[in-house]
């Protein structure tokens, strides 16, 4: 979470997936986040996620293994996380179109999915004895 508990993907965000990857050039790097924006731009117009931001690594800081950028969605919950998944692997439409620029400028590709913590479920009684 940011500041005061806020993050960008809003109140009712409680997912975030989280993906760390280098480009195929790096010579590209605007043209990619061009690409990105109007990709994941569709995917929240059309109420998959919530939210979305794109870094880069700063001054080389950072695990070789997790690359330089990083891009991280936020969606309420797993099941518009899952029809954001579902409108990417159909591969076809307006949204492989937009996707295919996005992907074919990936390399080492890894990712995560965290969740706000504690969260809804979580039931905090007061009877699990402390450690």
């Amino acid at each position: 979470m940011g500041p005061g508990g806020a993050h960008p993907g809003g109140n009712d965000s409680v997912n975030c997936y989280q993906m760390w990857f280098n480009l195929v050039d790096a010579a590209r790097d605007l043209e990619f986040c061009r690409s990105v924006s109007a990709y994941l731009g569709h995917l929240k117009e059309r109420g998959t996620i919530q939210s979305f931001t794109v870094t880069r690594r700063k001054l080389g800081f950072g695990p070789a293994e997790l690359g330089e950028f990083q891009v991280m969605v936020w969606t309420r919950d797993l099941a518009q996380l899952d029809a954001a998944f579902n409108l990417a692997a159909a591969r076809s439409g307006e949204v492989e179109r937009l996707h295919a620029p996005v992907y074919s400028m990936v390399r080492d590709f890894r990712s995560a999915l965290y969740r706000d913590f504690p969260d809804p479920a979580r039931i905090d009684d007061g009877s699990r004895p402390a450690p």
